[in-house]
């Protein structure tokens, strides 16, 4: 897969929803019926971080969910991405990029969103031809403000930024004209989790699918 190749399908990915989930779950248990909820709520793409134990449980779990689209996020290693595809992600996200990781994700035909903090690891991407990308971690950045400052000299790239964005600012995000969408876990909070407020979930899903994007 080439970096074209994974822009073009990262793209299509960021477009299916304003919002896509970010999710660090414990509890394979919470897999299917939390898939469920937030495909139902409109959110059908869903970041399934390697984070715990239980990650690739789940996102086995989640794959199966008709209706979602699921990803292993938080990617570090090439045995990051060999157990992520194994376990069914079709798509990957990470905090970063090196390249031995951006190295893994093309020979195994994994579309990567590789994370990017500063113009320089924008520019660095854009190079090798990422022109989606991440921005992580957006609030501790800059937010909105550093987003829309890093698109006027290099408008060919496009965000998912991630990283403190909520819904209390998520509508500033999607306002900017090089952002696709957000990522973000307020839509699926641990105690409603917990409680098996799968209604709930489905809700706050409804309540970010509902966001405009710029």
């Amino acid at each position: 897969m080439t970096p074209a190749d994974a822009s073009r399908s990262n793209e299509a990915l960021c477009r299916m929803a304003p919002v896509i989930p970010v999710l660090v779950i414990e509890d394979v248990s919470y897999a299917r019926p939390l898939a469920e909820a937030l495909v139902k709520g409109g959110l059908p793409v869903l970041e399934v971080t390697l984070r715990t134990p239980a990650a690739l449980d789940v996102i086995r779990e989640m794959a199966s969910v008709e209706g979602g689209v699921v990803g292993a996020g938080t990617l570090l290693t090439p045995e990051d991405v060999s157990a992520a595809i194994a376990a069914g992600a079709r798509f990957g996200v990470s905090p970063g990029a090196t390249d031995r990781l951006l190295d893994a994700c093309e020979a195994q035909d994994l579309p990567l969103l590789a994370g990017a903090a500063t113009a320089t690891e924008s520019m660095a991407l854009l190079e090798r031809g990422y022109t989606v990308q991440k921005f992580f971690p957006a609030e501790a950045n800059g937010g909105v403000p550093a987003l829309k400052a890093i698109g006027a000299p290099i408008p060919q790239v496009r965000y998912c930024p991630t990283g403190g964005v909520s819904m209390k600012n998520a509508r500033d995000y999607l306002g900017l004209k090089n952002v696709l969408c957000v990522g973000g876990s307020w839509v699926a909070p641990a105690d409603m989790m917990a409680a098996g407020d799968w209604a709930g979930i489905t809700a706050l899903a409804a309540e970010a699918a509902g966001l405009a994007r710029g």
